[in-house]
């Protein structure tokens, strides 16, 4: 029987439900899903399996205006996501239509999607009515030639099967390119970061979340089968150490609870989780720090 494998890449601004649309696809939580923007940092690969297709999913970084070395190579991993895949899906949200933010990502599209399938996924259609919807849907095949349109909502899964199995006939024949089990291709260090950084910026406001890292910097398999895990939270000021700890530790807490009981869930086993909270001024500007979060440190250069 034939096999078939690809890399889509989702791609679209910030907030508009890659993550979401990835871990429904791939059915486990690979990426962090947050209602703040810019929340993906690296291209997590999500893998999911189809019939005889294997999906590898890009979630990319949202696309915005870049102002900080961070937000310029989290927007050059998008795109490098982009020109690596075979497929590319550009998410829109229904009710915020053709922004400026998604005109920019058309022309760039031009340049980049070259020779690869470009398909349309307009996301959270409960939000607007119909007529709106078959609107914005015109006015976007007319400024673009996209090989296929899907409405969709993936936070209640509508029209999601209908984007799988149109992926899954449009990838590649070949063999598969990691193992049927598999979710994900990041390592486990990552993937454990990643989620403690996500209840961290479910907890904090404003800024502060985008001033901070999350590093896993120890794991120990201990005998009974439990996990041994400790992370450095890096913060860019001690005034954003004391929000990070919150009264009485209070804060440093809950995050650590919420993180551990998910990564219990995710593993399937019991996990020993420790958070340290260290400043690091200038954490933004270490090539290091990049590469613990996949992206390239050069790519911030302006």
């Amino acid at each position: 029987m034939t096999t078939r494998a690809g890399f889509v890449a989702l791609i679209g601004e910030p907030n508009a439900g890659k993550s979401t649309l990835l871990n429904l696809m791939v059915g486990a939580k690979v990426s962090i899903v947050t209602h703040k923007v810019q929340t993906t940092r690296a291209r997590i690969r999500g893998v999911a399996m189809e019939g005889q297709s294997q999906i590898v999913f890009v979630d990319t970084p949202g696309l915005f205006q870049p102002r900080r070395r961070l937000d310029r190579a989290m927007v050059a991993a998008a795109w490098g996501g982009a020109a690596d895949a075979d497929i590319i899906v550009l998410l829109i949200e229904a009710h915020r239509g053709l922004t400026e933010g998604v005109q920019r990502i058309l022309e760039r599209l031009g340049e980049v999607g070259e020779g690869r399938r470009i398909a349309l996924a307009i996301n959270k259609i409960d939000r607007v009515e119909a007529p709106v919807l078959l609107g914005l849907t015109q006015k976007l095949n007319e400024s673009f030639a996209f090989a296929e349109t899907f409405m969709i909502s993936a936070e209640r899964g509508h029209g999601v099967d209908d984007l799988r199995a149109w992926l899954s006939a449009e990838v590649p024949e070949g063999p598969w390119l990691y193992p049927e089990d598999q979710v994900a291709d990041l390592p486990m260090r990552m993937i454990a970061a990643e989620m403690t950084r996500e209840k961290l910026t479910l907890r904090l406001h404003q800024e502060l979340p985008y001033q901070l890292t999350v590093e896993t910097e120890s794991w120990e398999e201990r005998k009974d089968g439990s996990a041994r895990i400790e992370q450095i939270i890096y913060v860019a000021r001690d005034g954003h150490k004391g929000i990070v700890l919150g009264q009485k530790g209070e804060t440093i807490k809950a995050v650590s609870k919420a993180a551990r009981e998910e990564l219990e869930t995710f593993m399937e086993r019991k996990v020993h989780l420790f958070l340290q909270v260290k400043v690091r001024t200038g954490w933004q500007d270490e090539a290091e720090r990049y590469s613990e979060m996949g992206l390239d440190f050069r790519d911030g250069d302006g």
